[in-house]
């Protein structure tokens, strides 16, 4: 298991806090807010924080602010990438999505908000300022434009289009590695590490992240919708381009397979401390949710 056993209780309380006390003028939204922010799912970004502050040396519980705010804005990114202007979902992480139960309105109104009280979080941190700045800029960088955003707008354009495998492994550099890398690196961060912890930190991310992303392809086809708490087929029924299409589901497991294995062995710089992390990233391509 990726972590220490009370991380993620650590990370559900500080969550479940921050959003009853962000002082929300209305009560809808803040609902809206928590349904998904407090919705479950594997937090496997936050927890991937907490992880490399304490393989660094840091202390796992100063840089709970670092790993909630990762997790928030995923989470609004989750709510805006379900409405019907995107992918239209109706189910995420096995409950309605958060538009079919606030509306529309409501629903982007709550993803703004907590990409708002993200930052909010950052400045909380009981850590050294430069350190705090240097994780907004980081944040801010791998969920915008350059990032998480440009990935999903990528996604949008390629929509009903065959897209060579290059602009498949942009778009998920961006969609969904770019927060990835954001996790480890502010787990880094939190820790004062040097720059050469953080250049690993940023390999292991991005192999992570296009594994996690391909396994996620396969499973589209393969996995069962009660245990992935989401629809199965959706990327065929849009007409997207996937590993799986391009490739084979044989030759994409084995891409998903390979690609774990290199994010393990990026951390042998660490030794036996890494033993965990490089454990989650092999178990990536196996997992059934």
């Amino acid at each position: 298991m990726l972590g220490h056993k009370e991380d993620r209780m650590q990370i559900e309380e500080y969550l479940k806090k921050q959003v009853e006390t962000c002082q929300c003028l209305e009560p809808v939204l803040q609902e809206s807010m928590a349904y998904s922010l407090m919705a479950g799912g594997k937090r496997i970004r936050p927890m991937l924080t907490l992880a490399f502050t304490r393989l660094c040396g840091g202390d796992a519980e100063k840089a709970l602010p670092f790993a909630c705010a990762v997790e928030m804005i995923h989470t609004y990114s989750l709510i805006h990438d379900d409405l019907p202007c995107m992918d239209d979902d109706a189910l995420r992480r096995g409950k309605p999505t958060n538009h079919t139960v606030y509306g529309e309105a409501t629903a982007l109104l709550a993803g703004d908000a907590l990409l708002t009280l993200a930052f909010s979080c950052l400045s909380q941190a009981q850590l050294p300022a430069d350190r705090i700045v240097r994780a907004v800029g980081e944040l801010s960088h791998q969920a915008g434009a350059a990032g998480m955003v440009g990935g999903q707008s990528i996604d949008l354009q390629s929509q009903g289009k065959n897209v060579p495998i290059e602009t498949l492994f942009r778009m998920d550099t961006g969609k969904t590695g770019a927060l990835i890398q954001a996790a480890c690196v502010l787990g880094c961060l939190a820790a004062g590490a040097e720059e050469p912890a953080i250049r690993v930190a940023r390999e292991f991310a991005a192999y992570v992240g296009l594994a996690f992303q391909i396994r996620d392809d396969v499973l589209d086809v393969t996995g069962d919708a009660n245990a992935l708490g989401k629809n199965t087929g959706m990327d065929e029924e849009r007409q997207k381009s996937t590993y799986v299409s391009l490739l084979g589901l044989t030759k994409a497991q084995k891409q998903a397979e390979e690609l774990s294995e290199k994010a393990a062995n990026a951390l042998q710089i660490f030794g036996d401390k890494a033993q965990d992390l490089q454990d989650f990233a092999r178990a990536l391509a196996k997992r059934e949710s």
